[in-house]
């Protein structure tokens, strides 16, 4: 399913260029996070909600965002944006997504792009994340493969999982109620991104 571009409104402390979004808070206990994705990270803005979970929580977070429809690991790796984000080494995390990947080509591109990612982050000193994703309320039935393929990409590279696919789906089938999905039956609804956020939250801290 496409994925539909998203821009910003640039506020206080916020830089944007098209989906290339930073957010600064001040102090130097902050944590940053680069966040490298598509549609499903940068709908509601998922960053800017982990900030405000961080300040309820007192801490102070920064985050760089990098995602553009339909882009898969594969895409950001070849653009070369991201390696020279993560050559900085100013990022506590890198949290990564791409589509659902639930089919084989999905597989392979997860893990072996997410390979990649992971040396880097070793080299300069981040630890990455997996942002376990969904598929669309169409595909339901691939959500097995979803679960599966971002869970063994994490634990192949050593790396966090912030659980949001598998958290949904149990929710999903205990209740019935699938507000956490916008009007497309895919991309997250307010209430699904920060739900999503709460998640990498906790998985992070």
């Amino acid at each position: 399913m496409a994925c539909s571009k998203q821009k910003y409104n640039s506020g206080p402390g916020r830089q944007t260029t098209g989906n290339d979004t930073t957010i600064v808070l001040p102090g130097d206990s902050a944590k940053n996070i680069l966040f490298i994705g598509n549609s499903l990270t940068y709908f509601n803005d998922l960053p800017g909600k982990l900030i405000a979970i961080g300040r309820a929580n007192g801490k102070e977070i920064i985050t760089t965002m990098v995602a553009y429809p339909n882009y898969a690991l594969e895409d950001h790796w070849n653009a070369g944006r991201i390696q020279t984000l993560i050559a900085t080494g100013k990022f506590h995390f890198v949290v990564i997504q791409q589509g659902p990947s639930s089919q084989a080509d999905g597989r392979v591109m997860l893990q072996d792009y997410g390979a990649r990612i992971k040396t880097l982050c070793d080299q300069y000193k981040s630890r990455l994340a997996f942002f376990m994703v969904w598929p669309a309320y169409a595909n339901f039935h691939t959500f097995d493969g979803v679960i599966k393929n971002y869970t063994d990409a994490a634990t192949a590279t050593r790396s966090l999982l912030c659980p949001v696919g598998l958290r949904w789906k149990n929710y999903f089938l205990a209740s019935g109620d699938y507000s956490f999905l916008g009007p497309d039956m895919f991309h997250p609804s307010e209430k699904g991104t920060e739900n999503a956020a709460g998640i990498i939250y906790e998985t992070l801290f």
